[in-house]
């Protein structure tokens, strides 16, 4: 049995034991990954906090632009450096968190890879200045490269990451290589050789060249687009290599065992859609997967009754087939015996009333009730296809909150509920 999983039985999915994860020394990367909005910013919190509890010392890196990371760990603002969360960790164990500012790291990389004139000229270009803020795909690059230099510095034994937010799950795992590719590739190498040629020739050459790529790209960077390319590839011509290098030797780290993939979803068709896909490419690309996070899974204490006998019973009282009205009005006792309301003038009130209201109460709650189940039950089927296309796949449930993770306390419970793996009342 591997590392973080438990069977449960022929008919359920393994169960991901986090705390097993978590606990294992040989972990050394989690990556949160999947859909947009399905809690993926507040797992990677609370696996952060309840790492550092367990003794570990772990830095969470986000790139959730909503800054509720920072707020929920007590911090005022989170940058592009590790900044430590007071108040947690034991035995040893500490977290740090961080905010992936892309730009910023963008200029890291040519700051270090560049002599300082060389490195100002880059800064200075209106074309990187609009690569670096916003091209396709620079802010999973640059998630991956901050990645990279948060494991070189081995200051932590453990780094969460917490994917961007994309249109598609799958962007997360191309854009790094694409944005490589882009970089050291001929697109740069064709725009770059009429300023190698020279003259009237390159100036032909020239023409030839840019009538079929400066549509696109002038969109992007208005009419001194060449002048700025030019200038932009001749500065970093000696770096191109290494995003190309850098973009591999990370690849390969998402592919060692010492990473670990947590898909996170939300029990709705199209985020277990998401989640699948993810799973099949994870595993076309021989990255290690450790299971499924379903977040705000609902369950109930009171599962035996079911949908159809709540909605029956709930019918019955509405329209007085469970109480006889007639009947129950006969012999009607002293109030001061048997604790029947009584009137302001201390007479008693008609005992039907109070059945009435008690019955449209029961009612309500039954209804309510009855609409928990059929959401549990579309819940289960959701996810019971998901785990017929992908039974090997290890899952950890987590049970809703009735309100929005906005502090430490709600990173720990969402913790607590990680490491349990079911829902509330299953």
């Amino acid at each position: 049995m591997s590392e973080g999983v438990d069977t449960v039985g022929l008919d359920s999915p393994p169960r991901l034991v986090v705390d097993g994860l978590l606990d294992d020394p040989g972990t050394r990367i989690i990556v949160c990954c999947g859909a947009g909005g399905v809690g993926k910013t507040t797992t990677a919190a609370a696996l952060g906090v309840r790492a550092a509890e367990r003794g570990r010392k772990a830095v969470v890196l986000t790139i959730d632009p909503a800054r509720r990371l920072a707020q929920s760990m007590g911090i005022d603002s989170l940058d592009n450096t590790p900044r430590e969360v007071g108040g947690v960790g034991s035995d040893g164990g500490g977290l740090h968190a961080m905010m992936l500012d892309m730009k910023r790291t963008f200029d890291e990389i040519v700051e270090a890879h560049a002599d300082a004139e060389r490195a100002r000229a880059i800064l200075a270009n209106p074309f990187y200045q609009s690569l670096s803020a916003g091209f396709a795909g620079t802010q999973e690059y640059m998630a991956m490269e901050k990645l990279g230099q948060l494991r070189a510095r081995d200051d932590w034994d453990l780094i969460i990451v917490d994917t961007p937010p994309s249109r598609s799950a799958l962007d997360f795992l191309d854009a790094p290589k694409r944005l490589g590719s882009f970089l050291d590739g001929k697109f740069i190498r064709v725009l770059m050789a009429p300023a190698k040629v020279g003259g009237r020739a390159g100036m032909k050459f020239l023409n030839v060249g840019m009538s079929i790529m400066t549509g696109t790209l002038s969109k992007l960077m208005g009419a001194s687009l060449l002048k700025d390319v030019q200038t932009f590839v001749a500065a970093m011509d000696t770096m191109f290599g290494g995003f190309r290098t850098r973009a591999d030797a990370t690849f390969r780290l998402l592919q060692a065992p010492g990473t670990a993939f947590l898909v996170v979803a939300a029990p709705e068709p199209d985020a277990l859609r998401e989640a699948a896909y993810f799973v099949e490419r994870l595993a076309a690309e021989k990255m290690p997967l450790a299971g499924l996070v379903l977040n705000r899974v609902h369950g109930s204490g009171a599962d035996q009754l079911s949908a159809e006998r709540a909605l029956a019973a709930a019918e019955n009282l509405e329209d007085g087939g469970i109480v006889d009205q007639e009947s129950g009005k006969a012999g009607l006792r002293d109030p001061a015996d048997d604790g029947s309301p009584e009137t302001d003038n201390g007479n008693p009130s008609d005992p039907s009333d109070s059945s009435t209201v008690v019955d449209g109460i029961t009612a309500g709650l039954l209804r309510l009730h009855a609409e928990r189940m059929q959401v549990i039950a579309r819940e289960q089927r959701t996810r019971d296809r998901f785990t017929s296309l992908h039974p090997e796949v290890a899952v950890a449930e987590v049970a809703a909150l009735p309100g929005d993770v906005h502090d430490l306390a709600g990173l720990r419970a969402i913790g607590e509920r990680l490491a349990a793996g079911v829902p509330a009342g299953a």
